[in-house]
């Protein structure tokens, strides 16, 4: 495959269905390389968190969310810890109930359930029958899913993919603008005038967008509130949530269930 080829087509991705379930378990660290699909996906996991790279953006996917990924859309999967996927690939008249872009959905129980109960199911169900039933049902909580402020644009200038790389891996650096400017060999006049260019946002919005997401999938994963905050680098809990409430509408005791 190409590094921007279309996938080889899956047996869900060929059924004459108008979706069909994908169900694979990854080991952590593992990454696909960036490929597209002929059909809608709603990438979900129960367990572990995924990154998930589309549309120059940064997608972070833990467990209780799910991301639309349109048809032909390139994209890149890591996994962070070990990931049970389960997903849905939708023909063309199905994923009209989805969004026209990819984002980050909310998952309610009841779509959870639903799609591990087609995950079950066999891949050519009966569509007169209990798999008919269940496709109409998932469909309609995919278009009644809230849609979430989960994924952080991504630079492309070499000097900044590193520097968005290490503050990934260590969101809690404090590092300023002019030392990763002095670390790169660039000014930061150069830097900061990028970081606008290539993300439409300043160097320190983008950095509390990437810690607040980082966060969010701690949360997600049974982390506090307390442990996530200062993992991501937020030396107070009222700072933290005060910071996470405005990015996405509520605290994170209640994002941590």
């Amino acid at each position: 495959m190409s590094p921007y080829g279309q996938a080889p087509a899956l047996p869900a991705e060929q059924v004459d269905r108008p979706l069909a379930a994908f169900a694979r378990d990854y080991a952590g660290g593992l990454s696909t390389s960036l490929h597209s699909h002929g059909r809608a996906q709603l990438l979900y996991a129960t367990r572990g968190v995924m990154h998930v790279a589309a549309a120059r953006a940064l997608h972070v996917v833990p467990p209780g969310r799910a991301l639309w990924v349109p048809a032909g859309l390139p994209h890149q999967v890591e996994m962070r810890g070990a990931v049970a996927m389960r997903a849905l690939f939708l023909r063309a008249d199905a994923a009209r109930a989805g969004p026209a872009r990819v984002m980050v959905l909310a998952v309610s129980p009841l779509l959870r359930e639903l799609v591990l109960a087609a995950c079950d199911g066999p891949l050519e169900w009966d569509e007169a029958g209990r798999g008919g039933h269940l496709a109409a049902l998932i469909l309609d909580e995919i278009a009644r899913a809230p849609a979430l402020p989960l994924g952080v644009p991504q630079p492309h200038d070499p000097r900044l993919l590193r520097l968005a790389a290490a503050l990934r891996a260590d969101p809690a650096c404090d590092r300023t603008l002019e030392e990763w400017a002095e670390a790169s060999g660039a000014s930061p006049r150069t830097l900061s005038r990028l970081f606008r260019a290539e993300t439409g946002l300043s160097f320190a919005i983008w950095r509390q967008q990437t810690r607040l997401t980082e966060a969010a999938a701690l949360l997600a994963q049974g982390v506090t509130p307390a442990r996530a905050a200062a993992v991501v680098g937020y030396a107070s809990a009222s700072a933290f949530g005060a910071a996470y409430r405005a990015a996405f509408g509520t605290t994170p005791a209640r994002a941590a269930g």
